[in-house]
């Protein structure tokens, strides 16, 4: 990991403070530098697969962990992602059919789990790989620390993202792209004092993950939760926290669940994974009216692209935008051709910069990261106006065409999300024999008269992208890392499951 030599600075300097906190359960910046010492001891010791098939230069050990957010997460990470070993984080809870595919490809020297009779536990045995139960280890963690080798250049990372298919995408980062990530980070976001930290997210994906390197790189205390909980963590909030790091719908859950005064000791407030909507915006204030408001845009295989200050900022940025660019990156938008068009004009955004993955191990399906001559994309639309404010259109993929007519469906839940009485809402289009595709729009929170959300779009958007249908639904199904199950939300539309209920005008 890019942090060990902080890591031991700190076990020096502040043996005692708290590292990580999970549900109640703390390990120190001593524990957790003295155990992780221990495992990554153990995990050299460990005889090397020779089944391995992947490339993976440098890579001496590969520790898959597949822990959940569990306590031995942080200590395991660390080990794992000493030199000369690299680790690949996997969630738990997939589908275990694509557990098992990532597995069998990877073959890792270990597989860390967080239950001896979990679905990885068991794909790993059968899949003849050495398991681990964290907590419960076949050796020695007060065994006296020895250190971590030397730490340099090399992968430490590979991660998973969904693709157009059913199969995971492997992308594997290096330990100087994130170590220039966090030295900026650290400026930017301002770090210098150690904030505590919550984030509720799933360790095993990027924005969880990331925030938690990054507390331990600043010497802060990170708290997360085993299960998301909103009111559970609305009470660790109430301890004093001072930096929440959440995905909207996360934010969202813990306002609705907090009913008590505001949380005054919260100073900064930072999302990512979708676009924060003046709603959201505001029941932030409410809950945390001496917090500056601050979201990010960015990519697992890109990194950070931009950062906007919604909240406290000296010049509060437009809420439609989701800012300038992040230190060290430059964007551009461009045509099919890749040619840049400037300002004002939407394209495909492009990003240059030092902090981009060095590509797929697999799954690379041609729909999404590409690095070309022009800079790497996701495949994302944007325009930049004229101050290098950057506004997100949609995905090129999820672009809807109904009646010949081009609608993203980023744009249609945006001017949702400002209609009194909405709290979240999902946009996406069915067969029509006569438009070709018929917009339809899901909605929470109490609004739950169709004809009052199409007068409220028709105020804000062109005839042709009013959603034709609009459904509610009372509890939005999520994925492991906060955000709304969309393909779930559409599949129960064409079902008629009960999940959602059609409204009448």
């Amino acid at each position: 990991m890019p942090i060990h030599a902080a890591l031991l600075r700190y076990a020096l300097e502040r043996q005692e403070k708290p590292a990580v906190v999970l549900d109640g359960r703390c390990l120190s910046y001593g524990e957790l530098y003295s155990r992780s010492s221990a495992i990554c001891r153990f995990l050299q010791e460990l005889p090397r697969s020779n089944r391995r098939s992947l490339d993976l230069p440098g890579v001496e050990k590969l520790v898959a962990l597949s822990l959940g957010n569990h306590i031995g997460f942080a200590e395991y990470f660390v080990a794992a992602t000493a030199l000369p070993n690299a680790s690949a984080v996997i969630d738990p809870m997939m589908p275990a059919e694509r557990i098992e595919r990532i597995v069998e490809r990877l073959t890792p020297d270990v597989l860390v789990v967080d239950d001896g009779s979990s679905p990885s536990a068991e794909i790993g045995r059968r899949l003849g790989i050495p398991v681990i139960v964290a907590g419960a280890e076949p050796f020695d963690l007060a065994a006296e620390p020895d250190g971590f080798p030397v730490d340099a250049e090399g992968i430490f990372l590979i991660g998973f993202t969904s693709g157009t298919t059913a199969e995971p995408k492997a992308y594997y980062r290096s330990r100087e792209q994130w170590r220039r990530s966090l030295d900026r980070g650290r400026v930017v976001f301002e770090l210098g004092d150690a904030p505590s930290t919550l984030c509720p997210g799933a360790l095993a994906h990027g924005l969880a993950l990331y925030a938690l390197v990054e507390a331990l790189d600043a010497g802060a205390t990170f708290h997360s939760v085993r299960k998301w909980n909103p009111g559970a963590v609305a009470r660790t909030l109430s301890s004093g926290i001072e930096r929440l790091v959440a995905v909207p719908t996360h934010v969202a859950g813990i306002a609705r669940a907090w009913a008590d005064a505001p949380l005054m000791s919260m100073r900064d407030v930072l999302t990512a994974g979708a676009k924060l909507n003046l709603n959201e915006v505001e029941a932030i204030r409410r809950l945390f009216p001496n917090a500056r408001i601050r979201e990010y845009y960015g990519a697992s295989e890109i990194g950070f692209m931009t950062v906007s200050t919604l909240v406290g900022g000296e010049t509060d940025d437009p809420i439609d935008r989701v800012g300038r660019a992040y230190p060290g990156v430059e964007i551009s938008i461009r045509d099919p051709e890749e040619n840049d068009v400037g300002a004002d004009v939407p394209g495909t955004i492009f990003v240059n910069s030092d902090l981009i993955a060095d590509g797929y191990l697999w799954g690379d399906d041609g729909q999404a990261f590409r690095v070309t001559p022009a800079g790497a994309t996701v495949g994302d639309l944007g325009e930049i106006d004229q101050n290098g404010m950057l506004r997100v259109i949609g995905r090129a993929g999820g672009m809807m065409i109904s009646g010949g007519n081009n609608v993203y469906p980023s744009e249609v839940e945006n001017a949702l999300k400002t209609c009194p009485g909405v709290e979240d809402a999902v946009v996406f289009a069915l067969p029509d024999a006569y438009y070709g595709q018929r917009i339809v729009a899901v909605v929470s929170g109490e609004a739950t008269d169709a004809k009052i959300l199409a007068d409220h779009c028709a105020g804000k958007l062109a005839r042709f992208k009013i959603p034709r249908q609009f459904y509610h639904i009372g509890c939005w199904p999520m994925t492991s890392s906060g955000k709304i199950a969309r393909g779930q939300v559409e599949a129960s539309v064409v079902s008629g499951d009960g999940l959602v209920l059609r409204l009448s005008a």
